[in-house]
């Protein structure tokens, strides 16, 4: 997948498996996991499987999860973007596009997530000409709550996920008139 976005501060690319050890920083780390279910990576072969398994939805949907760089110094501090879910239903949703972000927690409060993201609804817009975009997160996450919100998505309900036994919030975003 040939991707390269920019924005103010940051580069936004496809993921690599040359950022092997960032993506094991970032999953392996308690904190980032505290609202995905508290399960942290503790293998960077765990790492390498995400990596390549992103890829191959690059190659199967034209579209999956991207790297986001500081821009000035070229550092791994997470990723970003935008996925075609059509192997899992969320809130009685199949084959939906639903954008999410993951950054290392030193990275956290410092509004690249909001960047990162904004650029990713202007590419889904733009570029993939979609009509709406979701997004999810874990009830007690506050933080990526106020992201959704930022960046235009409506929260419409909490809601139930089984195979995890957690409460998701749900929201939406449509395409801009």
């Amino acid at each position: 997948m040939d991707i390269h976005i920019e924005t103010e501060r940051l580069h936004i690319r496809a993921l690599e498996e040359s950022d092997l050890d960032g993506m094991f920083t970032l999953d392996s780390d308690p904190e980032v996991h505290r609202y995905l279910g508290n399960k942290p990576i503790t293998h960077t072969d765990e790492a390498l499987k995400y990596i390549k398994d992103i890829r191959k939805q690059y190659a199967k949907r034209g579209i999956g999860r991207w790297a986001v760089e500081i821009k000035e110094t070229g550092e791994f501090i997470g990723w970003v973007g935008l996925r075609l879910y059509t192997d899992y239903t969320f809130n009685n949703h199949t084959n939906f596009y639903d954008i999410g972000y993951r950054l290392q927690p030193k990275f956290w409060g410092k509004g690249y997530a909001t960047e990162a993201s904004k650029a990713c609804l202007n590419y889904a817009w733009n570029v993939l000409k979609l009509d709406k975009v979701y997004g999810i997160t874990e009830m007690g996450n506050e933080a990526s709550h106020k992201v959704l919100l930022k960046i235009g998505l409506t929260y419409l309900e909490d809601f139930y996920y089984e195979p995890e036994d957690m409460m998701l919030r749900w929201y939406a975003i449509s395409k801009p008139k």
